[in-house]
C-alpha cells in the first residue's frame, strides 16, 4: 500500500523525479507501508439483530505497528509517532461485506498516514495596518470617554 498526498504527482515514477525539488509535503508523501507489516482482525461486526444475525466476522480492524516498521524513513517515523502513536489502527464495520471493509479500512489507514505527513507551513507574521491600530485606540478612546461621563461630578468645596 502506498501513502500518496492528494496533489502531488499521480505516479510513483513522477514523485521520485521530482523529490528533490518537490514541496516537503510531497517529499513525505511516498510510503510504502508493507502488506505483511499490517495486522489484520476479523471480528463480529456489531447492531441490532436476533437468532443467528451478527455471526459473520465483516468487522475489520488494521494495526500497523509503525515503530518497528522499516518502510517509513527516520523522520517519516518520528512524524507518525508524534502523531498517531506507535501503533496505527483504522477499523471498517460500514458494509455487510467483509471485503469492502477490509479495503475502506486500508483506504482509512492510509488517509491516517497521509493526514499524519503533512508538514504544514510556518505562519507568517503579520502586523496590523496603520488604519486598524488607528480605529483600535479610537474605540478605546470612546470607550473611554463614555465611563468617564458617567462618573459622579467632582464635589463642589
Amino acid at each position: 500500500m502506498t501513502v500518496i498526498l492528494p496533489g502531488a504527482p499521480a505516479r510513483r515514477a513522477d514523485l521520485e523525479k521530482v523529490a528533490e525539488t518537490a514541496p516537503l509535503a510531497w517529499q513525505a508523501a511516498l510510503v510504502e507501508v508493507p502488506q505483511d507489516e499490517v495486522v489484520v482482525k476479523l471480528s463480529r461486526s456489531g447492531g441490532p439483530g436476533g437468532q443467528h444475525a451478527n455471526t459473520s466476522e465483516t468487522r475489520v480492524e488494521l494495526a500497523w505497528d509503525v515503530a518497528a516498521s522499516a518502510a517509513p524513513t527516520e523522520a517519516q517515523r518520528a512524524l507518525l509517532v508524534e502523531r498517531l502513536g506507535p501503533v496505527v489502527r483504522a477499523v471498517a464495520e460500514d458494509t455487510r461485506s467483509q471485503a469492502r471493509n477490509k479495503d475502506l479500512a486500508f483506504d482509512r489507514l492510509a488517509a491516517k498516514v497521509a493526514a499524519a505527513l503533512v508538514v504544514a507551513r510556518p505562519r507568517r507574521q503579520t502586523r496590523p495596518s496603520r488604519g486598524a491600530v488607528e480605529r483600535r485606540l479610537q474605540a478605546k478612546r470612546r470607550t473611554s470617554e463614555n465611563k468617564r461621563n458617567r462618573r459622579a461630578p467632582p464635589p463642589d468645596d
